[in-house]
Order: C-alpha cells, then sequence, then structure tokens
C-alpha cells in the first residue's frame, strides 16, 4: 500500500479528480486517509488531501510526495464521504468542498514570489519593480502596474519565474513553565550558596523548595514577585528549567459558568422529548421539527436530549445562526455541560477556532455549539444533531461549495443511524410541509413555559401618521408607550428593518438618485465620514453639495440608519439612554457582549438594533418591543419576502414580557393590510401558512417545486445575454417537458463590479439527471470560462436570487 490517491489543490475543471503519488518509505507508516499533504504538479509544490491509499496504479511512471502537513488526519472517513457527496450534489470541486469543512486556519497559505532569471536587461518597467533584486514578493507585483499578460509573456520566454512557496500557519499556542531541575534538598543546599541581597532569586528558589510542580512563568512571576532576568539566572546556575507546554486558547472561562439542573419539563415538553430520546436510545435515525412559540422551552428539550447522548457515551452537535450566539446561549449550553462543550462561531480569533476545532478531533469534548461551519465537526459517534431557528436563511452557503447545513445536518444522521431535531417558532414553509406530510415528525409547542400569555401586537398605520401631521420615524403610540415604559422603569427594544433599505442620496428637483458606476445599485450614505459607498464593490466619494445632473443645491440623503433613528431619539426623549447595535457597533471583538451585558444591567433604557437583536435574547425588564420598518422586506424582488418578514416580526415579537411583566409590541407600516404582517400580529403560523402555500402553488415555487439558478456574468454585456441563452436552449432539450425555464433575464442587480449578470431559473418536480445534465452543459463552457473571464455560477437551492 504506497500509493497515495490525492484531490489537489488547483481551482480547474479540468484537474477535479484523484492523483496518484508514491508514499516515500519514510512516510508509509504515519500516512492515513484525509491527511494533508505537499505534493509535486507539474512546476510547483501545492497542498492536497489523501482520499484514498492503494498498491495499484494505473500509471508507470509516479512522483513522490514532498510532505505531510498532519500528524492525525484532518477529516474522518466520514467526512472524505460527505465531502465528495457535497461537491456532487452542489455541483462544485471536490478541493472547494474539503476545504468548507476545515477552519480558516487550516487552510494552507500560499505564498508566490518572481524570481529573476537572467542577468540581462529586462523590460523598463521589470527592471524598475526588481530595483536590483533577485527575488521579490508577488504582492510586489500585484501592487504595480504591471499587466498580467506582460507577466506571463515574460514567464514564457524565462526571464522571470513563478515560485509556489508552501506554509502552513498552524498556530499552537505554547506557554513557558518553569520547574525545579534539582530535588529539594539540592536547592536547599543552593539557597545557603546565593548572596543575602539577591532577594528575588532566593524568594523563587524557596518557592520551589516548597512546590516540585510546574507553574507557568507569569503566575510565578506574580506569587515571587521576580521577573525574567531572575529565573534566567536560575536556569543558568541549572537549579531551574524551562519547559514548553502547548495550552488550548480558551475563549470563554470554562469555571465561570454557573452549573445548571435539567428544568421540570411541562407536558408538551415531555411529549416533544420523548420520541426524540426513543431514537437516541434505538440509535434510529429519523427528523423531527420542534415547532414551539418563543419562550415555549425549545433549548430545554435540546438540553435533556443531549445529556440522553452523553450518558451513551456520544456526541452532539448543535447549530445556531450565527446572530444568536450570543453569550446567553452560550451560558446555558456551557452551564448544563461545562467543558465538554466547544464552541466556534466567527467573532473569535482564528487561534481561539482552531483550538476548539482541534479540541473537537482530540476526543476532549462531546458537543459543540456553532454556526453553519460547525456541522462539519470532525466527531465520529454522534448521536444527535440539532438545528435550532431552522428557518434561518443563514444556513445556507451563498458562496461554493453552496450547501445548506440542514441537508448536510440529515445526510450526517442518516450515517450516524442518529435523530436530527429542527427547531423553529416559524419553520420554513419546506420543513412545515414535510412535517406535515409525515416526512418529518411534528412535534408542536404552542405555550410557554410560564404559562404566560404572548404579547398584545398593535399595527400602527404610518399613512395615518402623515396625514395628521406627524413627520417622525415615531408614531404617537410608540412614542407614548416608551415615555409610560420608562417611566415605570422598564427596558425597550427598538428593531430597525434595513434589510432591502438603505440611506440612499436623490436630488428634490430632478429626482436624480446617486448610482455606482460600476454596480447597479444606489450608493448608501455614511454619516459618520460622509462619504457615498457601495456594498457591492467597495466603491466610494464624497458626498456631492450640489446634483451632478441639474446643479441644484437641495441633493439629500433619503431612508433611516440606525445613527439616525438614535439622533432623533436624542431629540425626542433626550432622558432615554439608548444603546445601539449594528455592524459599527459590534466590529470589536467582545463588543456583542459588552453591549447586551450593560443592557442587562440596565445601564441603559432603549436597546437599538437591526436584525441582530431579533433573535435569541431574554431580558426580564423588557416589555415593549417597537418595529419601525416593518414592510421594508416585502418590497424586495424574492418570492420568500412575506416568509421573511412574518419570521422577523414573530421572532421580535417574542422579545417582550418574557417573564413576569407583561409585554407589548407596536408595529409601524405603510402596508398594514399586508396578510403576513396581520397574520404575525396574532401569531397565527397554521394560518399563514395555508395563505402563503395557495400563493407558491398558484405561482408554482417551492415548496410545490424545486429551484435552481444560474447566473453567468462577464464584462462584456452581448456576450452575457449569448450565453445565458445558449445555457437556457441547451437546457430546454435535456429537461421534462413540465418542466420550467425561465430566463435569460437580468438579475435583480445586473452589474456588480463592472460585470453584467444575466440569470436563468429552473422550476422543476422531478428531474433525477439534472445535475449530470448541468455538469455536462458547463463542461461545453470550460474553455470559455477559463479564457475570456466568464463566469458561471449554479446555485441548486437558490435562497437569494439577488
Amino acid at each position: 500500500m504506497n500509493i497515495a490517491r490525492v484531490i489537489v489543490d488547483v481551482q480547474a475543471k479540468t484537474i477535479n479528480q484523484t492523483f496518484d503519488y508514491l508514499i516515500p518509505v519514510r512516510f508509509q507508516d504515519i500516512l492515513a486517509e484525509g491527511m494533508r499533504v505537499i505534493v509535486p504538479f507539474g512546476p510547483r509544490k501545492i497542498t492536497g488531501f489523501v482520499v484514498g491509499i492503494t498498491s495499484t496504479s494505473d500509471f508507470d511512471k509516479l512522483k513522490e510526495i514532498i510532505d505531510v502537513l498532519d500528524i492525525y488526519p484532518v477529516l474522518t472517513k466520514e467526512l472524505l464521504e460527505l465531502g465528495k457527496w457535497m461537491a456532487e450534489d452542489t455541483l462544485t470541486m471536490y478541493i472547494t468542498a474539503y476545504q468548507a469543512m476545515l477552519p480558516q486556519v487550516l487552510k494552507a497559505q500560499y505564498k508566490k514570489e518572481l524570481i529573476r532569471n537572467t542577468d540581462e536587461p529586462l523590460s523598463k518597467e521589470f527592471e524598475f519593480l526588481f530595483a536590483g533584486r533577485d527575488v521579490i514578493s508577488f504582492e510586489e507585483f500585484e501592487g504595480s502596474s504591471i499587466s498580467y499578460s506582460k507577466l506571463q509573456k515574460a514567464v514564457q520566454e524565462t526571464t522571470i519565474s513563478i515560485n509556489y512557496l508552501v506554509k502552513s500557519r498552524i498556530t499552537k499556542k505554547l506557554v513557558t513553565f518553569i520547574e525545579p531541575n534539582k530535588e529539594s534538598y539540592q536547592l536547599e543546599e543552593s539557597l545557603f550558596d546565593l548572596p543575602q541581597n539577591a532577594k528575588k532569586q532566593r524568594a523563587t528558589l524557596a518557592y520551589f523548595i516548597q512546590n516540585s510542580d510546574s507553574i507557568e512563568q507569569n503566575k510565578l512571576f506574580h506569587i515571587t514577585n521576580s521577573n525574567r532576568t531572575v529565573v534566567k539566572a536560575l536556569i543558568d546556575k541549572q537549579l531551574l528549567k524551562e519547559i514548553k507546554k502547548e495550552v488550548y486558547r480558551n475563549p470563554y472561562n470554562d469555571d465561570s459558568f454557573e452549573r445548571t439542573l435539567p428544568l421540570n419539563l411541562t407536558e408538551q415538553q415531555e411529549q416533544a422529548l420523548q420520541p426524540i430520546k426513543e431514537k437516541v436510545s434505538n440509535s434510529e435515525h429519523d427528523v423531527f421539527l420542534v415547532h414551539g412559540v418563543t419562550g415555549s422551552g425549545k433549548t430545554e428539550i435540546y438540553l435533556q436530549a443531549i445529556q440522553d447522548v452523553l450518558n451513551e457515551g456520544k456526541e452532539a452537535i448543535v447549530l445556531v445562526p450565527e446572530i444568536s450566539l450570543t453569550p446567553q446561549m452560550v451560558n446555558r449550553f456551557k452551564g448544563r455541560f461545562g467543558s465538554e462543550v466547544a464552541v466556534m462561531h466567527s467573532a473569535l480569533s482564528n487561534g481561539e477556532k482552531y483550538d476548539e476545532w482541534r479540541k473537537i478531533q482530540t476526543k476532549k469534548v462531546s458537543v459543540v455549539v456553532g454556526a453553519r461551519s460547525a456541522i462539519f465537526a470532525p466527531f465520529e459517534n454522534i448521536g444527535i444533531i440539532i438545528i435550532d431557528e431552522e428557518h434561518e436563511t443563514t444556513y445556507k452557503q451563498e458562496d461554493q461549495p453552496r450547501y445548506h447545513a440542514r441537508d448536510v445536518a440529515i445526510k450526517r444522521g442518516l450515517y450516524h443511524h442518529c435523530p436530527v431535531v429542527l427547531g423553529s417558532a416559524t419553520p420554513t414553509l419546506e420543513s412545515f410541509a414535510r412535517a406535515k406530510k409525515g416526512v418529518y415528525k411534528l412535534a408542536t409547542l404552542d405555550k410557554r413555559t410560564n404559562e404566560k400569555p404572548m404579547p398584545d401586537v398593535e399595527i400602527v398605520d404610518m399613512r395615518e401618521e402623515l396625514h395628521t401631521g406627524n413627520r417622525s420615524m415615531f408614531s404617537t403610540q410608540l412614542k407614548e408607550s416608551m415615555e409610560s415604559a420608562i417611566e415605570r422603569g422598564e427596558q425597550i427594544v427598538l428593531l430597525l428593518n434595513r434589510r432591502g433599505y438603505s440611506t440612499f442620496v436623490m436630488c428634490r428637483d430632478c429626482g436624480h438618485v446617486k448610482q455606482c458606476p460600476h454596480c447597479d445599485i444606489a450608493l448608501t450614505y455614511h454619516k459618520r465620514s460622509n462619504q457615498l459607498k457601495c456594498h457591492y464593490c467597495s466603491y466610494e466619494e464624497r458626498m456631492p453639495l450640489e446634483c451632478p445632473e441639474c446643479q441644484s443645491d437641495s441633493i439629500r440623503y433619503f431612508g433611516t440608519g440606525t445613527q439616525r433613528v438614535e439622533e432623533s431619539l436624542a431629540q425626542l426623549m433626550p432622558h432615554a439612554r439608548v444603546i445601539r447595535m449594528d455592524v459599527d457597533t459590534t466590529r470589536k471583538k467582545g463588543s456583542h457582549e459588552k453591549l447586551l451585558k450593560s443592557f442587562a444591567d440596565k445601564q441603559a433604557d432603549i436597546l437599538l438594533g437591526t436584525q441582530m437583536i431579533a433573535k435569541g435574547l431574554d431580558f426580564a425588564n423588557v416589555t415593549l418591543v417597537g418595529v419601525l420598518t416593518a414592510d421594508s422586506m416585502l418590497h424586495l424582488p424574492d418570492f420568500r419576502s412575506s416568509e421573511k418578514t412574518f419570521q422577523l416580526l414573530t421572532q421580535v415579537s417574542g422579545r417582550a414580557g418574557r417573564h413576569e411583566l407583561l409585554g407589548k409590541v407596536i408595529v409601524q407600516t405603510y402596508t398594514p393590510e399586508h396578510y403576513s404582517i396581520q397574520l404575525a400580529s396574532s401569531y397565527d403560523f397554521h394560518q399563514f401558512f395555508n395563505a402563503e402555500m395557495q400563493i407558491r402553488r398558484t405561482f408554482r415555487y417551492p415548496p410545490y417545486v424545486y429551484l435552481a439558478l444560474i447566473t453567468v456574468s462577464h464584462p462584456n454585456h452581448v456576450k452575457v445575454v449569448q450565453i445565458t441563452q445558449r445555457i437556457a436552449q441547451l437546457l430546454t432539450k435535456v429537461v421534462a417537458e413540465e418542466t420550467i425555464i425561465l430566463g435569460p433575464t437580468p438579475s435583480p442587480i445586473s452589474r456588480m463590479k463592472d460585470r453584467y449578470r444575466y440569470q436563468c431559473m429552473i422550476k422543476y418536480k422531478n428531474e433525477p439527471n439534472l445535475r449530470r445534465n448541468i455538469k455536462k452543459i458547463m463542461d461545453q463552457f470550460a474553455d470559455e470560462v477559463r479564457k475570456e473571464d466568464l463566469l458561471i455560477t449554479v446555485d441548486m437551492q437558490p435562497y437569494h436570487l439577488m
């Protein structure tokens, strides 16, 4: 068994296969499937994953593996199979699928450099770039104005070559420990020999005469009031020695979590938990949908199911949306399972993420709580997978590989013979339809655990507010309710629904709106820097003083950002203390936690924020929730916009009156008659489900059909239209008669970063060969993709249609 099958890290369709390499004798004992290696590939050295080990090959002359990057496999046998399935399911490359499963730190870093191969003079621009040196970094070339084609020419003429340096920056955290190098009686003898004025050395030795264990260097300095010079002197005298130990960075101090005990369950919780526990103890796979109103105790069901799994000696994966990975959520899991829990989310540093991942890999923990990518935790004995708030669109990855965490969870559940639990107060229509059909098992919790009623919801028609002359962004009802809540010493949550709505700049005289010159989208106004920015390509310019079209000076910004709401609040209620939570205020590490903690400690009356405050927060003193722009999402070109509006309103309403105090919700809208707003105000999910399903059936949208979206982009407009047309024609020939192909049509954002974008949508009920057919069609365009800067992307489960 001396031949390794390797998937190499080259993003090219033609190379999406395994390559055989000889395993040198020195690696034959240690190499295993799932390890990363460095291999020669053409003239360069690149990384790859070993996906198989065999003793035969169809090729005679094989190159040898250069190096092995791992001591343990980073991917288990199951994850190797899963990656293969995922690549085929999402029509992406194997290497892309495997890399998506690893933490950022494990993705090998390439450093490229340019080498001058000749003493002859180079062209003027390259002479200037090399400036007398033989080797320069590739970044220097990228920063210059020399075109890639000129570099390509120089490489073809062999005057310059490109060297690839592979460096895998895996950073283990090593800490210096100090320990005695001699027996304590010998240390006592040395203590007599030390001069009386060497007080710090004497104190340090005295410490080790009493304690023979090693101690972290910094702790030692603290206890003995010494420093590095003192310790170094004792090491030089061979009385002490230093050792480096690897420690895991722990983003959470496990001792600071108060241990909690299982709570007594309500009858509804018992009924939901029982069938899950049965599947756990029988090691059987099934999918459960726990449909429970906010505050109905879904998390407690998860915790008790996980306890059963741990009792069986198995492991658990819990996915929560990135935004609700709040300290409160982490507290609940750490409080119950302590150091058994690893937490994975984007706010951790690369080193912390790597350490949390290593704890899973080395079996130091049995529970992982994390956002989407935690579904790839390298556990080998999974007993349950839980996806909380399963309706969240963040469970779908929007770039390659375009997987949905729910599909991956079900695939892993089948492999490990374990249940998958989906939980939500507002499940997606697809999941609820499957549960009604009996494909998933449904459990309903329609009462809050504290038996308190859901808060009353009041809808305010902002058109009428305008008629009565109220031009502020706060309706009379909301303003009065906020005043009286603050007087009673209660707290308020204000949600500004920003999705699909931004602060744009328009001329009041001629109606001209400032657009991005590279994308078909209005520029967004940023007050702090007085800049207009494009959120798609990062273009920015200064806010103009006059309209570029008609030179009028009545050019103003429109729209409502959190900063602007905060300013209005300050004018309206100067005595109210406000905490603002948005992208700007939560940039720094730990700021999210800090802001929520100060709100929990009642250091503010109002928490104002975007979507990130709609979920998972539990504050006893919040009695009023205000939604400022309830309908901004309803006008997006997306068939799910009503569903997303209903979900958001229901979620945010659940933040009020969660404990003893009764809650109230005020929803401000310009379309109060819309069924999603009406039904969210009465918490009527079933009625909403029926109404929305009728619309989906009429217009043929999921769950009645499946969708696939093909997007084509290119700098040339005519070229994009032609290619998309050809793809649509080729598809029409191979799909069933009842399958609908829409397009080519321009994407909702039809130009981005100076590239035109067209799309073609497939609506189908049964197309067993669709993936194979799309792949064949894509292969026909492989040359154009490679040579002509053409980009074709396929999404087999589109969530963002922009």
